[in-house]
């Protein structure tokens, strides 16, 4: 490939990204137009989904393919919980259920884990540099539309302490994928399951939009 894989990937996958942060359930909670109701329902996925993510991570740490990412200052589960603690309190895990389209999501990266490698780093890939990106934008509306402390409670998640220059991490994160250990074919059937991911987020987001719709 001529092309940087890295450039590849986000290019191959932009559309199936675009649909998904677009859908209706985060333009609304977006744009302010939902409750914190909505945005603790959302929270909730995200925990099942980055579990699963991260129970994989010890096995996979020497793994030539997807050892390299594996990095402890990206890890969200003690960060999440934590949120959950403050959105639905000390015993937050009580009644917490995933959504359809999440239990999937998340077995899914478990499969993947478990079997796949590459496909592990396809949903690392959306996952942690979305959460370095676009994420962002979620922490400061939260932040203003429901009171959260700055990077505080609420919103710990998308703050990422250990990182101390997002860019800089996001460009050495961008050159792992350009040296990935993987041939042509792997790179392509790694590129078509970040687009799944993104398909994967996408179906969650419907659900969500599904319990959360605006009132007429």
């Amino acid at each position: 490939m001529d092309t940087n894989f890295s450039t590849l990937i986000r290019v191959a996958s932009h559309e199936q990204h675009t649909e998904a942060e677009t859908s209706t359930f985060m333009s609304d909670l977006l744009g302010g137009r939902l409750g914190v109701d909505a945005y603790t329902r959302y929270t909730e996925q995200l925990w099942f989904v980055y579990r699963a993510l991260e129970e994989a991570a010890d096995s996979l740490r020497e793994d030539p393919v997807a050892g390299p990412f594996i990095q402890p200052e990206l890890m969200r589960t003690p960060e999440l919980e934590r949120d959950l603690a403050h959105l639905r309190g000390e015993n937050w895990q009580d009644g917490l259920e995933p959504l359809p389209a999440t239990r999937a999501y998340a077995a899914r990266v478990a499969e993947c884990a478990a079997t796949w490698p590459g496909g592990y780093v396809a949903h690392h890939y959306t996952r942690y540099l979305g959460d370095l990106s676009g994420g962002q934008i979620i922490r400061d509306k939260a932040e203003k539309t429901w009171g959260f402390a700055r990077k505080g409670d609420g919103v710990r998640f998308y703050v990422f302490e250990q990182v101390s220059n997002p860019a800089a991490f996001k460009r050495d994160y961008r050159e792992l994928l350009d040296n990935i250990a993987a041939d042509e074919l792997e790179k392509k059937r790694i590129v078509e399951e970040c687009k799944r991911a993104f398909d994967f987020n996408g179906a969650v987001f419907r659900e969500l939009g599904g319990e959360f719709p605006l009132s007429a």
